[in-house]
């Protein structure tokens, strides 16, 4: 799965397009290193996200297949800072 689709359908950032420009701009890292929207996304990735005053890192623990409901987008990932 791609970083800008995981990143839309956990809730991370509310839009692809949002979560796109921001792999473009170098604010979305996974693994300490800057990606391209496109990147795919496995378990066990650490997601470092750089917005505004937000410093967040998760760790990914599950890929979704389709839509997600928003209570259940939450399990995607676990925080970690």
């Amino acid at each position: 799965m791609r970083i800008d689709l995981f990143l839309k359908l956990s809730r991370l950032i509310k839009q692809r397009e949002a979560a796109k420009q921001s792999c473009e701009r170098g604010l979305v890292r996974v693994d300490g290193r800057p990606v391209k929207p496109s990147r795919e996304v496995r378990v066990g990735d650490r997601i470092l996200l750089d917005l505004l005053d937000q410093h967040l890192e998760v760790e990914v623990l599950e890929l979704p297949s389709g839509n997600v409901s928003k209570a259940r987008s939450h399990t995607l990932y676990r925080v970690i800072s």
